[in-house]
């Protein structure tokens, strides 16, 4: 029988980025065809009103119109479409909601924190084995699994950067060491530790000095704690414009980097770990899994 859609897609819907993940299923795996990101910022709406203004929720619009019609000229049914934390703060959900579900031909959903910590938990365990701890660090919030728990805390890159600033002071310190007092990560702590999400990847893709994103190069890349240092140095003696040329910073990740890797680093030092794994896959992959 003839399939219109032999392949399948899953798009995530963050505070920072839309991602598009047009995927082959094999058996019990899923094989990545083609991914797409843009950044839309619905978080730095969040930020200032509480909601998402008309203009970017036309941008969203654009967006998500151009992601159908490319996961359909490949081949692929869009299977699950999830939004994230600045979603679960706006005061306008349902205006978006239909908006999106308009141009897409399906309704997205607006999932906890804990259900898209346990999605990115299923995408990355299913390659590297359970016991392990996902660490997805995105623009509002961060969750972290180690498949019997699930935590979602309501920081991340683009949030900090709204409060502080492309590169923290030295009020950073003080926030990190009071904002700890409120979190437990002890069940969390001391185990082998993948990070996910956009800040993780350029991390990843600065510490290997890549000129270009290759998924297969950077999945399961170690990078040591002590080198976050040196990237952060790095990155804060280079102007806006220079940031955002650096290969893996390009769209405007280069003005919130800084703070996400800030924040990886913390979030580090408070696991109790001195070196990390990066992992590509994540909420998206997640979507699509059994």
């Amino acid at each position: 029988m003839f399939n219109a859609f032999p392949h399948v897609a899953s798009i995530d819907i963050g505070s920072h980025s839309t991602i598009l993940l047009v995927a082959k299923k094999e058996d019990s795996s899923i094989k990545a065809l083609v991914q797409k990101i843009e950044i839309c910022r619905l978080g730095e709406d969040i930020h200032i009103s509480g909601e998402i203004s008309k203009d970017r929720l036309e941008t969203l619009c654009s967006i998500l119109a151009n992601f159908r019609g490319l996961a359909h000229s490949l081949g692929a049914e869009i299977k699950a479409v999830a939004m994230t934390e600045a979603m679960r703060k706006a005061k306008n959900q349902e205006e978006v909601l239909q908006a999106a579900e308009r141009v897409l031909w399906t309704k997205p959903r607006i999932i906890g924190g804990e259900e898209e910590a346990e999605l990115s938990y299923k995408a990355v365990s299913k390659i590297y084995g359970q016991g392990i701890l996902t660490v997805d660090a995105g623009g509002s919030s961060t969750e972290l699994s180690t498949g019997k728990n699930f935590l979602s805390i309501p920081i991340g890159a683009l949030e900090l950067f709204e409060n502080m600033g492309a590169i923290p002071g030295p009020d950073y310190k003080k926030w990190a060491k009071d904002f700890f007092k409120t979190v437990n990560l002890k069940p969390f702590a001391k185990r082998d530790t993948y990070f996910v999400g956009g800040t993780a990847v350029a991390l990843g893709m600065l510490a290997k000095e890549m000129k270009h994103f290759d998924a297969n190069a950077l999945e399961g890349q170690t990078v040591f704690v002590a080198d976050i240092e040196q990237i952060i140095i790095h990155l804060s003696n280079l102007s806006k414009e220079l940031r955002n040329a650096v290969p893996g910073l390009e769209q405007g990740r280069g003005d919130v980097i800084i703070c996400g890797l800030y924040w990886i680093r913390s979030l580090c030092e408070k696991l109790r770990v001195d070196s990390i794994k990066i992992s590509t896959l994540g909420l998206r992959f997640g979507l699509l899994c059994d």
